[in-house]
């Protein structure tokens, strides 16, 4: 099968045949049909050596963790619930299927889980990849291929609102109109945010956050940020979402936030970062860390798309070719107009 492999930082991926995976107990055996291309997967294409928690990534490694696709073999444990023919999505790691993490949709704390393309597991740039079972579901008929890959992100999105804890007319000032920050904006809005302001300093990406939801923008190059914000809400922001997750973007978070606020950091910062507790400290902030998703946000992700209830197709920038796929992803490192981009392993 075609697969995009990871040499090493700073060289692109190359294109290369590998042979197809085994189906092994209760896995399935998926041709993928649209692969997303994560910022994480960018970061972590540089990563060098060991750094915040953070390992390099093997030389050959399969990355690839947005992904659907159709099933096209079911290992003996998991033929009651999955047929030949069934479009799927998956979270992206194995687990061990039986530990509390794992039978309360929060596998990916398990002690034996295994991460789909960081290495443990090939990931889905590539025609063929092998999915737990456990990890899997079904995509209805409304679920296209390409909304099928954006069930994941949106699933990280969606766990940030969740823990942001979004009361109907709140404020909130979304940092970052990324892929991630744009979701989550779209999450907003479905949770009945009255104010939607999303900032950042590309204008392209501003004008996505209008599609997607967002009752105002601001560009961070040319405005007061909170000046801006108060003039369009009357107030502070009631909850802040940094999406960035640069060194400093945490701090500017805390800035922004009334006393008694809250702040939900949702950006993953893969390098030193330095804050100033006593602002924190002095406004009583509300601060919490988000990391991945339950397996109920990737539910509650795939029965609203079905049902038209939201609507993630602003985010789209372009499809790609295993051809096209390598220089679209060294693109990406440095191109912040794009949003979201997917490979299709049938395009020719």
């Amino acid at each position: 099968m075609r697969a995009a492999i990871f040499q090493r930082p700073g060289e692109a991926l190359a294109i290369t045949t590998l042979k197809p995976p085994r189906c092994q107990g209760a896995d399935l055996i998926v041709q993928i049909r649209g692969c997303g291309i994560c910022g994480s997967d960018l970061h972590m294409a540089e990563v060098h050596e060991a750094s915040g928690g953070m390992r390099p990534l093997p030389t050959g490694t399969v990355m690839g963790h947005e992904f659907c696709g159709e099933v096209v073999e079911v290992g003996k444990g998991a033929e009651n619930r999955f047929r030949t023919g069934d479009r799927v999505t998956a979270l992206p790691f194995i687990g061990c299927g039986t530990c509390q993490s794992c039978l309360s949709g929060a596998g990916h704390r398990c002690a034996r889980v295994n991460y789909c393309g960081l290495g443990d597991l090939p990931g889905a740039y590539a025609e063929y990849m092998r999915v737990g079972a456990a990890e899997a579901l079904p995509l209805p008929a409304g679920v296209d291929w390409f909304r099928g890959a954006l069930v994941e992100p949106l699933a990280v999105a969606l766990h940030a609102v969740h823990i942001a804890r979004l009361s109907p007319g709140a404020r909130v000032l979304v940092l970052g109109a990324g892929p991630i920050g744009l979701a989550v904006a779209l999450w907003c809005r479905y949770f009945g945010a009255q104010h939607i302001v999303v900032c950042d300093k590309v204008a392209a990406r501003l004008a996505l956050a209008e599609k997607i939801g967002a009752t105002a923008t601001i560009d961070a190059t040319r405005s007061n940020v909170i000046e801006c914000f108060k003039r369009e809400t009357g107030a502070r922001p009631d909850v802040v979402l940094e999406c960035i997750g640069i060194p400093g973007a945490q701090q500017l978070a805390m800035d922004y936030c009334p006393a008694g606020g809250r702040v939900v950091v949702v950006g993953v910062c893969m390098a030193l970062d330095t804050i100033l507790p006593v602002k924190a400290i002095s406004k009583e902030l509300q601060i919490n860390y988000v990391f991945m998703y339950r397996r109920q946000d990737f539910e509650i992700t795939i029965d609203l798309m079905d049902r038209g209830r939201i609507d993630p197709s602003p985010l789209l920038t372009r499809t790609v070719s295993f051809t096209d796929l390598p220089a679209a992803f060294e693109t990406l490192k440095t191109d912040k107009t794009a949003c979201k981009v997917i490979l299709d392993p049938t395009l020719v």
